[in-house]
């Protein structure tokens, strides 16, 4: 992914300081931690003291105002690569992943993260971390629910960048969504809503746009949008070749997913269009 790199704790909060001075209100984070550290059961994503959390609390340390959304997933921290635990016949078991997601909420909320962002597309983890976050006296934690996560091509990079690509043991099209399914997003966003999600996510964002649209008319609720690492590196390789002018395009591509109905965007690009959006006149 040329232009972006993994940073430690210090770095970190140097480019936070970049974004905020840029206009960024919000950033994501993802881990990318050492194989040393990645079991079966990816335990190592329930350590108050593992990456995740102590860059949460250098964050909102140095800079209270910045928003922080951590993802809930078990794929950067499993040494099989799959968002959940496997069972004997190297088959997802569901609850014993939502188990292990609930804990892993709780341990980011008290980090201080503002929104949780479960990514895993597991049955019922939306349910048992807001009911978790309930008892944990977490009622202002935000949930962001990955939704309608489908099983795309376009995660490659992302994979590469934190480590689960090279792990990763078969694929993930037993839990994530067939591309061709538009009803199946409706289903699993109703699901998520009634179970408590706050906002909802719609991944990947430009081969997606017609689901952006449908679940932002149907359900009108704080829809976003995840322009996806493989988005970005084509974007990227095109306008290095000189066939694509880089502001034009990635202003476009974002427009495109606004128009779609995105009240937000998680996107690679969002430094770079920040900067661009300060450099326009009034």
């Amino acid at each position: 992914m040329p232009g972006i790199a993994r940073h430690e704790i210090e770095s970190l909060l140097q480019e936070c300081r970049r974004l905020q001075a840029n206009g960024i209100e919000t950033i994501a984070l993802f881990p990318a931690i050492s194989p040393a550290l990645k079991n079966a059961q990816g335990t190592e994503a329930l350590n108050p003291e593992g990456l995740i959390p102590r860059a949460i609390q250098a964050i909102k340390g140095e800079f209270p105002g910045l928003g922080v959304i951590s993802d809930i997933a078990l794929d950067p921290y499993t040494d099989h690569g799959h968002d959940g635990v496997l069972d004997d016949l190297g088959r997802i078991d569901n609850d014993t992943t939502v188990e292990l997601l609930r804990k892993q909420a709780v341990v980011l909320a008290r980090a201080g993260a503002d929104i949780l962002a479960p990514s895993d597309m597991m049955d019922g983890r939306i349910g048992a971390i807001r009911s978790v976050l309930e008892r944990d006296g977490r009622k202002d934690t935000l949930i962001l629910s990955y939704a309608a996560k489908y099983a795309s091509g376009f995660y490659g990079p992302f994979r590469d960048a934190v480590g689960s690509q090279a792990a990763l043991r078969g694929d993930k099209r037993t839990y994530q969504m067939d591309p061709a399914n538009t009803d199946e997003a409706l289903r699993e966003v109703a699901i998520d809503l009634a179970e408590g999600a706050d906002l909802v996510m719609v991944k990947p964002g430009l081969p997606y746009l017609d689901i952006i649209w449908r679940v932002k008319n149907r359900f009108k609720v704080p829809t976003l949008a995840y322009q996806v690492s493989g988005e970005y590196a084509m974007l990227k390789a095109a306008i290095s070749q000189g066939w694509l002018d880089e502001r034009t395009v990635l202003l476009e591509s974002l427009i495109c997913l606004r128009r779609a109905g995105a009240d937000a965007i998680i996107s690679y690009f969002a430094g770079d269009v920040a900067r661009f959006l300060q450099d326009m006149p009034d």
